[in-house]
C-alpha cells in the first residue's frame, strides 16, 4: 500500500491487486483526511477487505485456473497478512512447488496419485517431501475459502511420509544441569558464556534475546519485557513469534544479578558508540553463536545441539523444581508445545520414579 496525498490536503491510500479472470494488474483506492499510523492501518484493513471482495470469483470462471495463477493469487494475500520472514520462506517453497507439479497444469485436474507422483520424483528425502506437502494443502485450502477451487476433498489422500531422520532422540533436545554446567564451564568467549546462562534461566528464544534493550530489563519490577524478536533472515527487529511471545518474564534470584549486569554493559557500551543492544552487535552474531553452541556441546556433551535446546533444557530445569506446565508455557510464551510437554513428562516421570525406589527401601514397621 502506498499513500498520495492530494490538492485537496486529504490522503489517498492506494493498492494493486491481480484480476483472476484477466491476469492484469488493477488499482483501488479509498480517501483519507490524515495520514497517520492509524488511519493507514485501517485504511490497509479497507483495501484489503475490497481487494479480497474483488477476488471472490464464480466456480465456473476458476475451472481453468492454474497452479501458477492459484499461487500467485495466495502470495499476494499472504503479502499482506503475514510477517515479511513468513512472506519470504512462503514465497520461496511455493515457487518451488511450481517447479515441481508444473504451472501451467489446471488446479481441477489434480489428483492425490500426480501430486505424490511428482513429489518422489523430485525430492526423495520423506522431511523435504512432507514440507512440500504442507504448504500444498495449505495454499488449496485457501482458495477452497475463497473459491478458486471446488473441491479439495482428495487432499485427505495426502498421506505424510514415513521420516526416520525426524525421529530425534529426546536427549538430543536438552540437557540435564549437570550438562549445562559442564557446557559453561568450556565456552571461553564470555559473551556467549552470558547468552547462554540467561536462555537457560529464562527460557527465551535467542530471537528474543538478540532483540533486547536495556530498557527492557527493569531491575525494579523484576520482569524482563519481550516485545520484539531479532528476524535474522531480512535482518530487521520486529514483533515476537505469536501473540502469546508478548509477555514478561519473572527475574528470579539467580537470574538477577546476571541481568543487572548485562544491562549495566550495554548501557555503557552504547555510551561508547555500541549498538544498545543487550547481545546484538551485528548481523551474523546470530549464525556464529548457533554455530559455535553446536561445536561446543559436540566436543563436551559428544552430541551436537541446538541452540533451541537452552528452552527445552529451562522447562527440564523448572520441571525439577516442580513447577507447573502451565506456569512454565507462560514464562515461555506459548499455549502448547508438544516439544515442552514430553519435556515436562520424561522430567516429571523419571522424577515419580526416583522417588519410588526410595520409598521401595523404607520399611515403616
Amino acid at each position: 500500500m502506498w499513500v498520495e496525498e492530494l490538492p485537496s490536503g486529504r490522503y489517498r491510500a492506494a493498492e494493486r491487486y491481480t484480476d483472476p479472470l484477466t491476469g492484469k494488474v488493477k488499482k483501488i483506492s479509498i480517501t483519507m483526511d490524515k495520514n497517520t499510523t492509524a488511519s493507514r492501518k485501517s485504511a490497509e484493513k479497507i483495501l484489503l477487505d475490497k481487494i479480497n471482495d474483488k477476488l471472490v470469483v464464480s466456480r465456473d470462471s476458476t475451472r481453468n485456473i492454474t497452479l501458477s495463477q492459484l499461487i500467485s493469487l495466495w502470495l499476494e494475500y499472504q503479502e499482506r497478512t503475514v510477517k515479511q520472514s513468513t512472506y519470504k520462506r512462503n514465497f520461496h517453497s511455493s515457487n518451488r512447488l511450481i517447479e515441481i507439479l508444473g504451472g501451467d497444469v489446471f488446479v481441477s485436474k489434480l489428483s492425490a496419485g500426480y501430486v505424490m507422483q511428482q513429489l518422489m520424483k523430485h525430492d526423495k528425502k520423506p522431511g523435504t517431501i512432507n514440507e512440500h506437502l504442507v504448504r500444498f494443502k495449505s495454499i488449496l485450502r485457501w482458495g477452497y475459502k475463497y473459491d478458486y477451487v471446488d473441491d479439495i476433498s482428495w487432499l485427505a489422500k495426502l498421506e505424510p511420509q514415513k521420516d526416520d531422520e525426524k525421529k530425534e532422540k529426546l536427549s538430543d533436545k536438552y540437557m540435564e544441569s549437570y550438562e549445562l554446567k559442564l557446557v559453561l564451564d568450556s565456552i571461553d568467549i564470555i559473551r556467549w558464556k552470558h547468552l547462554v546462562h540467561f536462555l537457560a534461566l529464562t527460557g527465551m528464544r535467542v530471537g528474543e534475546a538478540f532483540a533486547l534493550r536495556p530498557e527492557d530489563i527493569d531491575m525494579v519490577s523484576r520482569q524482563i519485557h519481550v516485545i520484539r524478536t531479532f528476524d535474522v533472515v531480512n535482518n530487521i527487529f520486529t514483533s515476537p513469534k505469536t501473540d502469546t511471545s508478548v509477555r514478561d518474564v519473572y527475574i528470579t534470584d539467580e537470574l538477577y544479578p546476571l541481568c543487572k549486569s548485562l544491562r549495566s554493559d550495554a548501557l555503557e557500551a552504547k555510551l561508547s558508540g555500541g549498538t544498545g543492544m543487550i547481545f546484538y552487535q551485528k548481523k551474523h552474531d546470530y549464525y556464529a553463536f548457533n554455530k559455535y553452541f553446536k561445536n561446543i556441546t559436540k566436543s563436551v556433551l559428544g552430541r551436537e545441539l541446538t541452540v533451541h535446546a537452552l528452552r527445552h533444557t529451562h522447562v527440564s530445569l523448572l520441571a525439577e523444581h516442580g513447577v507447573p506446565l502451565e506456569v512454565i508455557s507462560r514464562r515461555l510464551g506459548h499455549n502448547s508445545s508438544s516439544i515442552t510437554k514430553e519435556v515436562y513428562f520424561h522430567v516429571t516421570q523419571r522424577l515419580k520414579e526416583k522417588e519410588d525406589e526410595q520409598l521401595k527401601k523404607i520399611s515403616l514397621l
